[in-house]
């Protein structure tokens, strides 16, 4: 087996000079620092009424309902609350129309739903959604779960608007639909912005003077997409854990599937529970053992947490730290099948040439939890086949909706040959566009129209999430920095979150307000050395020796959170953010 650190971009390449800055390089003479514009703060406004925002008029738009809510907890989902003002709630479609579903002509409309403060701040916030979206989710300006109640922008005084993305579920047969894959893509958000827009003024005689867009996972990938298609009429994106090569990423976990069946007698009558004891949480632990082992001290703390990421892909060596089971597993080992099949999961999806079809994950602290086993398996099993089959790849496989349906499509789905048809397009039947360009970024490196207006993003990714390659983000915000002339930090930074999964939890400090920090930046230029996170009392993962109370600072990427020698390794304040030497 090869060792997957070599896969990384941190051995010294030309890459060095976009992720340390090289004091000998040629970049750092030949491009003088710009100074960017400075946005300016945004301006306060009273609600003029809400019931009468029943009448608002604009293009291929309904307005179903308005009504003012008084002030108290808003709930997202059965777990998750958020505390609002007083606000006006609206709900309302755009663009209904008739296309094609699993059953024939079906119904497409773009649902949302507006919440706008009586008491405003002046400010826009776009809720970029999860999933395969398909559904209307209250409009509360989440970011991250879970991730407190003082960080949605409903409680901060923001206007919000949620959206479906221009389906309803069951998803994902709308992929049968070009306009729909379209309007998921990227569509929904362009038919959407303007007519918000337009809301506000009329709400308040004034349309908002900051605009903000934000979301985790799908809706990172929203936020990447937004920041290269719509720069213009956002001015901050609030970039989390995102999934902005999602067509590679579903087919990566395909992959994790196709690999873990391998290693075990597939009862068809029990497929997902008969694939999870390939390698079960306890060994996936056994993983996380062995790289703290070796990388945990990296950052000056023996604390239980791995701040020097690349670092430690060069110190941990999966083939010589991983125990290798002499007899029966115990929990303790991993067989040496395992061993072969987790690391070719973890090089990342390729073709029987070796040819890469998505991103090398690293090794990291947070792989033997809850959430990493969920999304290995679960999710692997029961989202993305539908999400591959019906929107992604070109012409669309229509599925039965069966564990044994789902597992076939899997076993049957060849790297070599149907993992190019998410490049493929079918002009004669409507797809213009392949599941490679509606659903990624567009040109993600270039940024220079978000930049020379001023407008900021902010992204973070936790390092141990095991759907979308923390190591995609860093390509990319590497090849952010080396089309900008290594100066990419003055509009675009990234912070990892050491240890957590995806869009929250795992062993971490998860809890965080990155939203005011993009505020701030793009309202007074003051950039963000550092993002303080806390972890949450309630996360059952949490070692036992780790304080309740534990702060640490997010560093911007490529600087490490770093001990500093003394005082407790439970206070953000006794640890500085360094690049490392």
């Amino acid at each position: 087996m090869k060792a997957r650190h070599l896969l990384l971009p941190f051995i010294v390449t030309p890459l060095c000079l976009a992720m340390w800055g090289c004091n000998d390089s040629d970049n750092d003479k030949t491009a003088e620092k710009e100074v960017l514009p400075i946005l300016g703060e945004a301006s306060p406004a009273s609600l003029n009424s809400c019931e009468d925002l029943t009448s608002f008029k604009y293009a291929d738009t309904v307005i179903t309902d308005a009504h003012t809510v008084a002030a108290g907890p808003i709930a997202y989902n059965a777990t998750e609350s958020y505390t609002a003002p007083a606000h006006c709630v609206i709900t309302g479609y755009m663009n209904d129309r008739t296309g094609r579903g699993i059953a024939g002509d079906t119904n497409y409309r773009i649902g949302f739903e507006m919440r706008l403060p009586v008491d405003w701040n002046g400010r826009f916030y776009y809720q970029a959604n999860g999933g395969l979206d398909g559904s209307v989710s209250n409009a509360v300006g989440r970011f991250m779960s879970p991730n407190g109640t003082d960080a949605s922008a409903i409680t901060k005084g923001f206007a919000v608007i949620s959206s479906d993305a221009g389906h309803a579920i069951p998803a994902p047969m709308f992929g049968l639909d070009p306009q729909a894959r379209q309007d998921y893509g990227y569509n929904a958000v362009a038919e959407l912005t303007p007519m918000a827009k337009s809301l506000i003024e009329t709400a308040y005689g004034k349309q908002p003077d900051r605009s903000y867009f934000g979301g985790c996972s799908n809706g990172g990938r929203h936020t990447m997409v937004a920041a290269t298609r719509f720069a213009d009429q956002y001015d901050g994106f609030l970039v989390g854990n995102p999934g902005f090569n999602l067509p590679k990423a579903a087919v990566d976990q395909m992959y994790g599937i196709q690999q873990y069946a391998s290693l075990v007698h597939v009862d068809q009558n029990n497929i997902l529970t008969s694939i999870q004891s390939a390698i079960t949480k306890e060994e996936f632990g056994v993983v996380s053992k062995a790289v703290v082992a070796q990388c945990d001290a990296l950052d000056g703390a023996a604390d239980g947490m791995i701040n020097a990421l690349e670092a430690c892909q060069i110190a941990f060596d999966f083939d010589r730290d991983v125990p290798v089971c002499s007899g029966e597993r115990d929990g303790t080992c991993l067989t040496q099948a395992q061993k072969e099949v987790l690391a070719n999961i973890a090089a990342g999806a390729h073709n029987s040439a070796g040819e890469e079809i998505y991103t090398n994950f690293p090794y990291d602290a947070g792989m033997g939890t809850d959430d990493y086993f969920n999304w290995e398996y679960f999710m692997a099993m029961m989202r993305d086949p539908g999400a591959v089959a019906y929107i992604f790849t070109t012409p669309a496989t229509v599925l039965g909706n069966t564990e044994a349906d789902a597992y076939n499509f899997i076993m049957n789905f060849s790297m070599d040959n149907d993992a190019p048809k998410i490049y493929a397009t079918d002009a004669a039947n409507g797809f213009t566009e392949a599941g490679m360009d509606f659903m990624p970024p567009v040109d993600p490196s270039d940024m220079s129209t978000l930049r020379a207006r001023g407008a900021k993003i902010l992204a973070v990714h936790g390092t141990s999430d095991p759907v979308f390659s923390v190591q995609d983000t860093i390509n990319w915000y590497n090849a952010l920095q080396a089309e900008h002339s290594n100066q990419a930090d003055e509009f675009a930074r990234l912070y990892l979150v050491p240890g957590m999964n995806h869009c929250g939890r795992g062993p971490t400090t998860d809890k965080f307000d990155a939203l005011d920090k993009l505020v701030t930046w793009v309202e007074d230029g003051t950039a963000p050395e550092e993002i303080v996170a806390s972890v949450r009392a309630n996360n059952a993962e949490l070692p036992a020796d780790w304080s309740t109370s534990r702060t640490r600072p997010l560093c911007p990427y490529p600087q490490v959170a770093t001990y500093n020698g003394t005082g407790s390794i439970e206070d953000a304040a006794n640890f500085s953010c360094k690049v490392p030497e």
